[in-house]
């Protein structure tokens, strides 16, 4: 079997874990590993909030893969700019192409621009550090809203809530500790589009939510709606049980008085930002399930009084120069059997 040399595009997980399988299922492989920033890792050590530890342990698994003599860390490139497609084809085999999703993805509601309406790759990558970011935040807002159900909203919520005190035992960088001990939040919003069974936190995170004796989490019992097909995923999903079960035991728990506190709205669409130089509120709309896991909306309206605005609704990858790319869906277009988290280009 003859050497081969390859290029991989974006040291993170996904870069880092395809030039381990190349190079321990070809034995001649060679792997040059770039990223456009000056530490690999990426969404580990950049897109994970300071007080998860455990899940930053994996820089442990991917450091001893970049210790292998066949494979060669390359920081401070980017693609593009110092390094292209036509130089990457002329002096490797193959490269692939592992750069994630980095920007957020776009909500279209009036308001979305107003100042106090952030994005949460922003956010996180503010928090986290990362060298892109200006080194403050306003944290101003006492009554913060954040939109949308995943593991990155249930962060953001929880880094707003906790006194910075309590990031002392992480590795959060100074500027991020003295700018949390500036911020003014004392009620964080999440609110869902759907019910308790299509939340999508992991157990783990949502249940060590109320570990801190500063913050009170509340659960609001309207829009807690387990229809048909909820009542399935919850009897096929041990996950989906979990988050139910600590949802319920939030819901029955009575609040401490504690300084701070989280809220969850369950079936609560955002239609408007609202506020004409900055954010002075929140419109929502009631949804209710329809028995096949989505919900319609049902014309009843609610005003929120919050002072800021995070969107946690996923996030989106950018065009990559000479490369093909659907900007509707903001993919490479990829044959149907090939991987979506990265294309080899030969």
């Amino acid at each position: 079997m003859r050497n081969i040399r390859v290029a991989v595009i974006g040291a993170g997980p996904a870069g880092i874990y395809a030039s381990d399988i190349l190079t321990k299922e070809h034995e001649g492989a060679r792997v040059d590993l770039f990223d456009r920033l000056p530490a690999p890792y990426g969404l580990v050590r950049y897109g994970v909030a300071p007080d998860h530890p455990r899940i930053k342990e994996i820089i442990k698994a991917l450091r001893r893969v970049l210790s292998r003599d066949e494979i060669r860390f390359i920081g401070n490139v980017h693609y593009g700019t110092d390094l292209k497609l036509s130089d990457l084809r002329r002096h490797y085999d193959a490269v692939i192409f592992s750069t994630g999703a980095r920007a957020d993805r776009t909500l279209d509601i009036p308001g979305i621009d107003l100042p106090g309406s952030h994005g949460a790759a922003d956010f996180v990558s503010w928090y986290d550090g990362h060298p892109d970011v200006p080194r403050d935040w306003p944290l101003d807002a006492r009554q913060v809203a954040v939109l949308g159900a995943g593991n990155v909203a249930l962060d953001i919520a929880r880094v707003l809530a906790k006194p910075a005190d309590e990031q002392l035992t992480t590795e959060i960088p100074d500027n991020v500790y003295q700018g949390l001990k500036r911020n003014q939040a004392t009620d964080i919003h999440v609110f869902a589009r759907r019910g308790p069974a299509q939340i999508k936190f992991t157990p783990m995170e949502f249940r060590e939510l109320s570990h801190s004796p500063a913050v009170d989490v509340i659960v609001h019992p309207e829009g807690f709606e387990i229809d048909e097909a909820s009542q399935q995923a919850i009897n096929t999903s041990k996950s989906t049980r979990l988050v139910v079960d600590t949802m319920l035991k939030y819901m029955e728990r009575e609040p401490t008085g504690a300084p701070h506190r989280i809220h969850l709205h369950l079936c609560q669409a955002p239609v408007a930002i609202l506020g004409t130089t900055r954010v002075e509120g929140l419109r929502t709309e009631r949804t209710e399930l329809t028995g096949d896991g989505t919900a319609r909306r049902t014309g009843e309206y609610f005003d929120w009084p919050v002072d800021a605005v995070y969107r946690a609704v996923g996030y989106l990858s950018t065009h990559l120069a000479d490369l093909p790319f659907d900007h509707f869906e903001a993919v490479v277009p990829t044959p149907a059997a090939a991987c979506s988290r990265w294309t080899a280009w030969r």
